[in-house]
């Protein structure tokens, strides 16, 4: 049987969910595609976000031969194959144009890839790349020069799967036929649980079409059944947010107990690692900062694992990474000093940057002297006395970082007070 999220796949431009921060009606890629100016691109992100659909979608928006490989079982010599087969195409009465979609292009060396560069010189061959990597460490740079276009593609919203779950389940190529009776929170609470990912979403719905009892109805129970996790915690939408601002709280408040219980019923509760590893990771930075720099880089790594292992062991680096916010020092210095000249620039009127510190790199810049009388702390032994900022804030003695003496901090501390004591001599 075809899988639903196979059946489903989006046919055209209007049917196709996500990723409106560069494709929507009139967008530059949207006119790009409808006026037949679309030439190549490289498309990266997480898996089930429609790389591939949005591939298909062009190539038939385009009127142009298209063909599917996948780098991982294909090689040069097919390569060499289909582009010569393009030439042909290409150069015949026809001069038509084909479209190749090579799916996980990271998998191929820098010799493989380079193959490209010849076809897509010449324009016999369009190319669109997917990848799961970023294309700038994966991809060569003589193949992102030539394709110039690059799109990330990022998670579905929860909306956006929640219409895509309902549109379903009412189309004719979907689940019409069935007539399944549902609860709109479960629908929701599937859209919750599956990460962004539209694939996963559509097989779970069409697992418990194909397999629930005649007249049953999809609730939360069902929902909770098909995922294989719990789902008992979120009564509510608003759960999982409360719960979150719960977590934060007592990671704030260095209660490492009552943060490990919250991070548990987020967890048990269908929270996704994503989740839960984007609001760490923004604690890591906001409560903690520079009382413990290293935290960021820390957990910055439990959340990168937590995705790689995923659920069940999933639970294990994003605990590891709560307990060490909650038992941190605490500061949140550098949100407060960022909140403050952030509201000096939109608040009040500030002078162009100092002219000793301007760029110097290009034709002409000392002749209008920029750069004149800039000392290099170095050749100093480290500081030297300058003005560094705007001359309205100078004259102001503005001050936006002020140190806490928690952890890590008070050493930042010292040493920015015997700075300001050289200063005042």
């Amino acid at each position: 049987m075809i899988p639903l999220s196979t059946r489903m796949r989006p046919r055209s431009l209007d049917e196709f969910y996500g990723q409106g921060h560069f494709l929507r009606k009139n967008s530059l890629l949207y006119n790009a595609i409808k006026n037949h100016s679309f030439e190549s691109a490289v498309f990266f992100g997480p898996p089930g976000t429609g790389k591939t659909t949005l591939a298909r979608i062009i190539a038939a928006e385009m009127d142009a031969d298209f063909t599917e490989i996948n780098a991982s079982t294909t090689g040069i010599k097919e390569l060499k194959e289909l582009i010569a087969h393009s030439k042909d195409k290409f150069y015949s009465l026809e001069k038509k144009q084909t479209y190749v979609y090579i799916d996980e292009f990271h998998r191929w060396n820098k010799l493989q890839q380079d193959s490209l560069l010849n076809a897509l010189e010449e324009g016999v061959l369009r190319f669109i790349g997917s990848t799961t990597e970023n294309p700038y460490f994966a991809v060569n740079n003589a193949v992102l020069s030539r394709v110039g276009n690059i799109f990330e593609f990022k998670h579905l919203s929860e909306g956006d799967i929640y219409s895509l779950l309902k549109r379903t389940l009412h189309d004719e190529r979907g689940l019409k036929a069935y007539d399944i009776q549902y609860d709109d929170d479960a629908l929701h609470l599937l859209a919750s649980m599956t990460s962004g990912d539209a694939r996963v979403a559509l097989d779970r719905l069409g697992f418990m079409a194909d397999n629930m009892e005649k007249d049953a109805v999809i609730d939360k129970a069902l929902v909770q059944e098909a995922m294989q996790r719990q789902t008992q915690y979120y009564d509510k939408s608003e759960d999982r947010y409360n719960l979150l601002s719960a977590l934060q709280k007592s990671v704030r408040g260095s209660d490492p107990d009552a943060a490990i219980h919250y991070l548990a019923r987020l967890i048990e509760g269908g929270a996704d690692e994503l989740m839960v590893g984007r609001r760490l990771m923004v604690m890591a930075s906001e409560d903690i900062g520079m009382a413990y720099p290293q935290a960021i880089s820390i957990v910055e790594s439990c959340v990168e694992a937590s995705r790689k292992i995923g659920f069940p062991e999933a639970r294990i680096p994003l605990a590891q990474a709560t307990i060490l916010l909650a038992s941190c020092p605490k500061s949140n210095a550098a949100n407060e000093a960022y909140n403050r000249a952030a509201s000096d620039i939109a608040t009040k009127r500030i002078n162009d940057v100092p002219d000793h510190l301007k760029d110097t790199h290009y034709k002409g810049a000392a002749d209008r002297g920029l750069g004149e009388g800039y000392l290099y702390p170095h050749a100093y032994g480290g500081w030297v006395d300058q003005q560094y900022l705007p001359d309205s804030l100078h004259k102001a003695g503005v001050k936006y970082y002020n140190p806490t003496e928690n952890g890590s901090e008070i050493g930042f501390k010292r040493y920015l007070e015997e700075i300001d004591a050289l200063r005042k001599k």
